[in-house]
């Protein structure tokens, strides 16, 4: 009897899992399906930051007024509005020349990043856009945070950001929390450089760490061969065994890419006294990078952009590219497991 009750359930279970696997089956299908069948990969967001600014400032003010002085005031704004607009259209009847009333423009541009420079894409499809349209008056503020990361990834974002130089566009970078490393390397292509008090700026320097395991192997009887066609195709390995010859040649490298490095900052920022002394991987907070004209200004981004609202019309730009379901998922996965982490290395604190 025992046994049947075991088979029967066995069956059932079995069963389950089965719908569970094409319910599942399903949903993939269904979510590649319409992946496939959208052609756009992301879409250009564009916020009136200006507009936002007032709004915010005058339902500040009006916070501590009652219902009926609202009123009042609602009808007074309504009838500055609709004064404002009989003597716009007044105005553009008699100068038709759209392009002389376009007000200069503010593009705010975010750039956040991580160790493979990933937003790169995004700030691609934003730079494209803003080439497009910019006028000689116009002007970019990129807002920066990155503490550096791949060679190629941040040298690839910072030949985004030259592109507007290319283009005669004024850019200006704020740097709030950090631009180190890579992060630099993207500020100083900059005509200003802006930061906050203790925001942290600099590390000119590179660096590599590679474990190796091939002691631990070999203490238990496991071979590693590493074969390459090429003297130097593989200096260092996590593996295999490795070399004094090949630890020189890659020690070579990193002082080749560090020279690199140390080029492109001196050609950016010819202000700069005496390159090597801010080329020793250090990093300075705000007020000090100043004095050594790492950076032009001591502001925050929000100064920035209120200073700019005064004469110009503050537009934020942002590329957002569209994740797939299981982009989607591993994000969150990621994030998921960074909060745990940081909430252990708290409690352990």
């Amino acid at each position: 009897m025992w046994s049947e009750l075991a088979v029967g359930y066995g069956l059932f279970i079995l069963e389950i899992l089965t719908l569970l696997l094409v319910i599942a089956g399903i949903i993939a299908m269904i979510i590649a399906f319409k992946q496939k069948k959208s052609h756009q990969a992301g879409e250009l967001v564009i916020t009136d930051l200006s507009q936002e600014y007032k709004e915010n400032t005058k339902r500040l003010a009006d916070f501590h007024l009652s219902e009926e002085a609202l009123k009042q005031i609602e009808k007074v704004r309504k009838k500055e509005e609709k004064q404002k607009s009989k003597l716009e259209k007044e105005r553009l009847k008699k100068d038709l020349d759209l392009e002389n009333q376009r007000k200069p423009h503010l593009f705010v541009l975010n750039f956040k990043g991580d160790i493979l420079a990933s937003e790169t894409a995004a700030l691609r499809e934003e730079v494209s856009a803003i080439i497009a349209v910019a006028k000689p008056e116009d002007e970019v503020l990129l807002r920066l945070e990155s503490p550096g990361g791949v060679v190629h990834g941040y040298g690839l974002a910072a030949s985004q950001l030259a592109r507007l130089k290319k283009h005669q566009i004024k850019l200006t970078v704020a740097v709030d929390k950090v631009a180190a490393s890579g992060g630099y390397m993207m500020a100083c292509v900059a005509d200003k450089i802006v930061a906050a008090p203790f925001a942290i700026i600099g590390s000119v320097g590179v660096v590599a760490q590679v474990p190796n395991i091939h002691r631990l192997l070999k203490k238990h009887n496991v071979d590693v061969d590493v074969m390459t066609a090429g003297e130097y195709k593989r200096t260092v390995t996590l593996l295999g065994e490795n070399t004094e010859k090949g630890k020189e040649k890659f020690q070579q490298e990193l002082d080749e890419t560090h020279q690199l490095f140390k080029q492109f900052v001196a050609q950016h920022r010819p202000q700069l006294i005496d390159i090597e002394s801010i080329s020793t991987g250090e990093h300075w907070f705000g007020e000090q990078a100043l004095g050594l004209k790492l950076i032009d200004d001591i502001a925050t981004s929000d100064d920035f952009i209120l200073d700019a609202m005064q004469d110009k019309l503050v537009l934020s730009v942002k590329y957002t590219i569209k994740k797939s379901f299981a982009q989607k998922l591993g994000k969150q996965v990621e994030k998921s497991m960074r909060n745990v982490f940081l909430g252990l290395l708290k409690y352990n604190n």
